[in-house]
């Protein structure tokens, strides 16, 4: 390629950065100098009216760095409830490119020919989110596709957000110290730089197909690898309904989706050490058999999460250890996540947002997610236990690997919640962790990212 293409690129792509920038920082900059001028001045706390500018400001820009708020909003504490409850209004629709512009974004992935390489392709969208947009298709020979193209200067658009997103955190330091967020900030970069690469998303899909095999209840697309680059991935198309579309129906079907929900989330986890960091309503519809709904689809697998073996085993030994009051497992745990310094009181604190997470998992009964508590209040009371003492005795540092485990497990609840669902969740995790052991872990681990090339 020419120099001066190059050198036309490399402008391009600093002049879309720049760009970037100056939005995000006048709209995030502005609310953080609107609480700078109240702390200056000594007037009174406004957090939620800072939450709603901030909010505000997010909604307007759209793209990547709306989707690192609404990751952060559901970190339980890492925000004031204030700006959670207000970022988690974020809608994750994106106005969607026109087809002009679709084309000029198809042709450049596939080729002038493109259209012939499909029978039909929907001019329309059939979703738009912050990254990218779904267009349904159709291949040669009939297969229903869905075609996720991803949009123009994601990757200038994503480092100028993740720069700015010292913004929001500094706003989070100034108003409160009991959590240090350093390291949230760096695992939340590493999983939406990873969202923008197709080709590792299509390994994701390849290793779900391999991990899930067998499992009739959790439906998984085959990718396209001909019809498919690293800014263009296309899936079968899986047919299906939304979630929240069944909350009111049988209980029997409610319970099915929910233990399809959890084998498709602590399967994987529990035998590969791999999971879902994205529980989000809109990454999985309902599929039906017989007229009834059956099970999930599994539709996005751009932020997925591999840890390390010895990483699961925390998980399993911090189960054991409060399921037997055994607090030497319980400390092995949080060191082998990563918390350090722990003393005598943060062990207490941490262990009360463990109690609160495993509890269904110990509790061997059927039973509902929240067990008799409102669900608009489920977990505020045990957040608000480990924030205040957070204050007195913190700050912690959140270890980076702790913060999607710990999403997918507020995640998942939720969808419980949403269902009513009513289960013996000991026994499902249980079953999950049967026979488990760090080395079994580690060799299917190895066997099926080594088989999805990853």
């Amino acid at each position: 390629m020419p120099k001066r293409e190059n050198s036309d690129r490399e402008k391009n792509r600093f002049s879309a950065r720049a760009a970037r920038y100056a939005r995000v920082g006048a709209n995030v900059g502005g609310v953080a100098a609107r609480y700078a001028g109240r702390r200056v001045l000594g007037g009174a706390p406004d957090r939620a009216g800072e939450a709603l500018a901030l909010s505000s400001a997010l909604g307007r820009l759209k793209g990547p760095l709306m989707k690192v708020a609404q990751l952060m909003a559901t970190i339980p504490d890492l925000l004031p409830p204030e700006y959670a409850a207000e970022l988690q209004k974020l809608q994750s629709e994106a106005p969607p490119m026109g087809w002009a512009f679709v084309k000029r974004r198809m042709m450049a992935e596939l080729g002038a020919d493109w259209e012939k390489k499909f029978a039909s392709f929907e001019h329309h969208p059939a979703a738009a989110a912050s990254l990218g947009q779904v267009h349904r298709a159709r291949s040669l020979d009939g297969q229903a596709l869905a075609c996720k193209l991803q949009y123009p200067d994601m990757q200038s658009a994503v480092e100028a957000d993740l720069q700015q997103l010292q913004w929001l955190l500094a706003i989070r330091r100034r108003l409160d110290t009991a959590i240090d967020t350093s390291e949230v900030a760096k695992e939340i970069g590493e999983r939406v730089r990873e969202e923008l690469d197709y080709y590792r998303e299509a390994k994701h899909v390849t290793l779900y197909r391999l991990m899930l095999d067998g499992v009739d209840s959790v439906r998984v697309p085959r990718p396209w690898p001909e019809l498919s680059t690293g800014r263009l991935l296309t899936l079968d198309w899986l047919e299906g309904t939304r979630m929240l579309a069944h909350k009111n129906d049988p209980l029997p079907a409610r319970n099915a989706l929910a233990t399809a929900m959890f084998t498709a989330w602590w399967f994987p986890f529990s035998r590969f050490g791999v999971i879902h960091g994205d529980p989000h309503l809109g990454n999985y519809t309902v599929f039906a058999r017989d007229g009834e709904a059956a099970g999930i689809n599994l539709l996005d697998y751009g932020c997925i999460r591999i840890f390390a073996p010895k990483f699961v085993q925390g998980v399993v030994d911090l189960y054991h250890g409060l399921l037997r009051g055994k607090d030497d497992l319980i400390v092995h745990a949080y060191e082998t996540w990563g918390f350090r310094r722990l003393s005598r009181d943060l062990i207490d604190t941490l262990n009360i947002w463990a109690r609160f997470i495993y509890a269904p998992l110990l509790d061997d009964r059927v039973r509902t997610i929240a067990d008799g508590v409102k669900p608009a209040e489920y977990g505020r009371r045990e957040a608000f236990r480990v924030h205040q003492a957070l204050k007195q005795k913190g700050p912690v540092t959140v270890p980076r690997e702790f913060v999607f485990m710990d999403r997918a497990a507020v995640g998942l609840g939720a969808v419980f919640l949403h269902l009513h669902a009513e289960l013996n969740f000991y026994r499902l995790f249980n079953e999950a962790i049967e026979r488990f052991s760090i080395d079994r872990v580690a060799k299917r681990q190895a066997d099926a990212l080594k088989a999805a090339g990853l």
